[in-house]
This record gives structure tokens, C-alpha cells and sequence, in this order.
């Protein structure tokens, strides 16, 4: 492990040429409390509580599998606006957290670098990328005032503002995104960790739901360059909408999105439990989107069961070579904007449920606008990655970094705690079992074997990938030996099958 990766770093140059030099230092803060620089002996010393930690909890590597943590601080610093339900901040929580319980011991940790132009073209028109990276920030929404402004690719209003570093923001969330992928695609890895991706409302030209690059998307591109199919797992509370649109004509990858469903009152409006896929029986992507609908108050109990019995039925018949999990949090007890009874042992049960299937997986972030829910979820399911859940002390550790935001000194907050009185469950037994009934019937006309043969492989980005990687091989060349030295540490070694 690097000492370095728990260090502050100032923003890297955008890769388009009309940069503009802006100083963030103060631009990062949550409740107007400034997050503050914690100096070169501070962060020597969290390193070494880290490493003592997972030294006597007994957080080693995992038996016969490798994760990966990918993360850019760069990411963590961007603001959305001091009223926006989006803190980029929630990042920071999260890895600090995962750090404090000396998890980073036992994963391979690495700064994923931007995407590129190129890489996010592989799904985004160059229309679309051209005007993301040239247009000014706006400090004060357009609809603000006007309540029907005209926003050119539903940027610049409230739900998707023009912040400063706008550009960066969303290449470093790709570049993660996509450098999980090809550390699975290479087999470096069984299990990646991206938390910082998962932004699936974003569509081919236009930003959506507080969603500008569809890093989900470009990821699973690079997949299928490998997998004949990819399943896709959406458990965020909104429908997985972006995600959904970009596969819908290929029999390759199957979408499924749990979702909070009142196509009148709730963001997106769609996925209704009969939306699934194209209607013409010649598209290949007929029926290979799975919509599962849900109600205010659903509870950890009731979405298990459903969960199990839904991918269980889709694993079985689709046969999928990796899965693309994304973990939106914002389905938890006590989100934001968020309805549902959820508590973080329940969304982490849908993590452990997918690693117990031994396929590749990829974890994204998503939603989750109530910052200390999603760094407790990400942690926990950081945790049933690498297969130490049981190890983790339910208190905080007390070296924990901003310990105050948790309100709460467990990780596993009840929902007393959390909401007072929990929602009003509106899920009834016969609703799920119907949707558990209509999923059975869906793939009774999904093939077994779609013909992967006759579908068009994602382009090869593997020379731009190349020329970038290059340049940032010989910077890295310096940190192998720290790298060595912490493996020799004999913390976090990999066990013997």
C-alpha cells in the first residue's frame, strides 16, 4: 500500500485545450464546514492506525480471488452548488472510512487516471463532449428564474449545473469506471471497486438526473470486448434509465434495475414492469430489459427475497460472463431523496449475493445524496468484496477521519435511529410475487445462448490506452519499491487455496 494514495493532490490538467486554471482549495465543503489539508506527519500517522488496525482485525486478502479499489482524490474536491443533493464529497467519507478499517491492506489500490476524449467518444457523441468541455460555468441555475429556460443538452439548469471543473469532474469518473474494467478484462483483478462511477441516467447527448458521463456504459463496452454477455444490476432508488437506452437493441447485455416506481411523481418515470426492451420480436434486445418496480417502505427482508429470486432466475438463463453491479445508495433508510426501508446489511446483502457467484464483478457508486448512509453502505460492501465483513468492529474506528458526520457511532445504524418511525411499507407480498411471476415469463423468451457472433464488437481503444498508460508508467516507477516493502509487511497477503 501507498502512503501517498491518502494524500490530498492538486488538480491535473484537462485533456481538452481550452483549460481554464481555477483555484479549488476552498471549493470542497459540506454544511459550509471546510474539510481542511491534514499535514505530511497527520497523514503518516492515520497510515500507520490503518495498518495496526488491519493488522489486529485480521484484514488480509481474500483466498483464490484479487480486488481492486480505484479512486482519484482529484473527483472528491468538485461541488455541484452549496443547495445541490450531490456532494462529490461523499467520496472522501466513503474512503476514509474504508481506509480507517484497514481494508486498502487487503485490495490493490490504484489512482485511476482520467479518461481520455477518445474513450468517452466510444459512447458520447463528439457534439455532446465538445460543448461539455467548452461552456462556462454558471454559479446560478437558469431555471432559477425562468422555469422553461432553453438548455442545450439539458445542461445548465438545476438538476444538472454548469460547476467549475464541469469537464474533469466527469473524465476522472470514467476513467475509473474504465480502469476497473480493463483490470478485470486483464484478469489483474476478480472484483473492482469504483465508487466513484455509477452515474447511469447520462445518455448518448444529454445529461441527465445529475448525470453527465455514462461511465457505466463506456465500462461495459470494454467488457464485452472480452464477454460474450454482461449482466447488468442496477439497485440505485431511481431507474437505471441511461444504462437501459444504451443496450436496448443488443441481446449481449441484459439490463435489471430495482427501482422506486410513481411515473408521475418520481425521477425518471420509466421502467414500469412491462418495460422490457424493444416490442418487435427482430430486435435482439427484446426482452432483455428487466424493470422491477417498487413502492415507498419497501424493507431489507422483502428485497432480498426478491432480489435472490429475480438474478437468480437471470444468472440461470442468460449466463452472463461478468457482471456490472451498480450499488446507488440512495435506496437506503433515511436518504435525501430516497423512500425505501433499506438498511445497509440489506443493500449489502445484493453485493454478497453477486460475489458468491464467482463471476468477474464490477462495483459502482450511483446515488445516494445523505453522505454518511453511502459511506457506511460503500465501506460495508467494500468489506463483503474482499470477504472480511465479519472482521469489521460495528463501532467507527476511532481514528476515523470527520467521525462527527456519522451522527451515529456504529456502522450499522437501526431505523429508529436513522428515521425515528420507519416509512409506511406499500409493497404487499402479492405485488412482489407478481413481479417475481412476470420476470419467470420474460425469459422464457431470452435465448440461452444469444448470438453474440452476429453483433458488432465495441471499437478497440487499446492503442489510446496504450499511448496514455505509457506516459504515466515511467511517474509510477519511483513507488514499486514502498509497493514491495508493504507486501513484505506481511499485512494484507494473499492467502494460500
Amino acid at each position: 500500500m501507498d502512503i501517498d494514495s491518502y494524500r490530498f493532490r492538486a488538480p491535473k490538467p484537462n485533456y481538452l485545450p481550452h483549460k481554464q486554471d481555477v483555484d479549488r482549495d476552498s471549493i470542497v465543503e459540506e454544511y459550509n464546514t471546510p474539510l481542511g489539508l491534514a499535514s505530511e506527519m497527520d497523514n503518516a500517522k492515520f497510515y500507520a492506525k490503518c495498518q495496526r488496525y488491519a493488522q489486529e482485525a485480521g484484514i488480509t486478502r481474500p483466498r483464490g480471488y484479487n480486488v481492486s479499489f480505484h479512486c482519484n482524490p482529484d473527483m472528491e474536491q468538485h461541488h455541484f452548488g452549496q443547495t445541490h443533493p450531490m456532494k462529490p464529497w461523499r467520496l472522501t467519507l466513503s474512503k476514509s472510512l474504508i481506509y480507517s478499517y484497514g481494508m486498502s491492506f487487503a485490495m490493490d489500490n490504484y489512482i485511476s487516471r482520467a479518461a481520455t476524449y477518445e474513450e468517452l467518444a466510444s459512447f458520447h457523441s463528439t457534439d455532446y463532449l465538445d460543448f461539455l468541455g467548452t461552456v462556462l460555468p454558471e454559479p446560478i441555475p437558469r431555471d432559477l428564474e425562468n422555469q422553461n429556460p432553453d438548455l442545450k443538452f439539458n445542461l445548465g439548469g438545476s438538476d444538472c449545473p454548469l460547476f467549475e471543473g464541469l469537464y474533469d469532474y466527469c473524465s476522472l469518473s470514467a476513467g475509473g469506471a474504465l480502469d476497473a474494467a480493463r483490470k478485470i478484462t486483464s484478469k489483474q483483478s476478480d472484483i473492482a471497486v469504483a465508487w466513484g462511477g455509477g452515474l447511469h441516467h447520462a445518455k448518448k447527448a444529454e445529461a441527465s438526473g445529475f448525470c453527465y458521463i455514462n461511465d457505466i456504459v463506456i465500462a461495459v463496452l470494454e467488457l464485452l470486448r472480452y464477454y460474450p454477455r454482461v449482466l447488468y444490476i442496477d439497485i440505485d432508488v431511481h431507474h437505471g434509465d441511461g444504462v437501459e437506452e444504451a443496450f436496448f437493441s443488443t441481446d449481449r447485455v441484459m439490463t435489471v434495475s430495482f427501482h422506486k416506481y410513481d411515473p408521475n411523481n418520481f425521477f425518471p418515470g420509466t421502467g414500469a414492469l412491462e418495460d422490457n426492451g424493444p416490442k418487435s420480436e427482430h430486435n435482439p434486445g427484446a426482452h432483455h430489459a428487466v424493470n422491477v418496480p417498487l413502492n415507498d417502505g419497501i424493507t431489507d427482508e422483502q428485497y432480498g427475497w426478491l432480489f435472490d429470486k429475480v438474478i437468480g432466475q437471470i444468472v440461470d438463463k442468460f449466463r452472463p460472463g461478468a457482471i456490472a453491479l451498480q450499488c446507488g445508495a440512495d435506496s437506503l433508510a433515511g436518504d435525501r431523496l430516497g423512500r425505501f426501508n433499506l438498511q445497509v446489511q440489506g443493500h449489502g446483502a445484493c453485493v454478497e449475493y453477486c460475489r458468491k457467484m464467482n463471476l468477474p464483478l464490477i462495483l459502482f457508486g450511483g446515488g445516494g445524496y445523505t453522505p454518511r448512509n453511502v459511506a457506511r453502505a460503500w465501506t460495508y460492501e467494500t468489506s463483503i468484496a474482499i470477504g472480511c465483513q465479519d472482521k469489521l468492529d460495528p463501532l467507527l474506528p476511532p481514528h476515523a477521519p470527520w467521525r462527527d458526520h456519522f451522527r451515529h457511532e456504529t456502522l450499522f445504524p437501526t431505523l429508529e435511529q436513522i428515521l425515528g418511525e420507519p416509512r409506511q411499507n406499500r409493497n404487499t407480498q402479492k405485488r412482489l410475487t407478481e413481479i417475481v411471476q412476470h420476470v419467470t415469463e420474460q425469459l422464457r423468451f431470452v435465448e440461452a445462448a444469444p448470438g453474440v457472433q452476429f453483433q458488432t464488437i465495441p471499437p478497440d481503444l487499446a492503442g489510446i490506452r496504450d499511448d496514455v498508460e505509457a506516459r504515466l508508467k515511467e511517474e509510477n516507477e519511483e513507488k514499486r519499491d514502498e509497493l514491495r516493502r508493504a507486501h513484505e509487511a506481511a499485512i494484507g497477503t494473499p492467502m494460500e487455496l
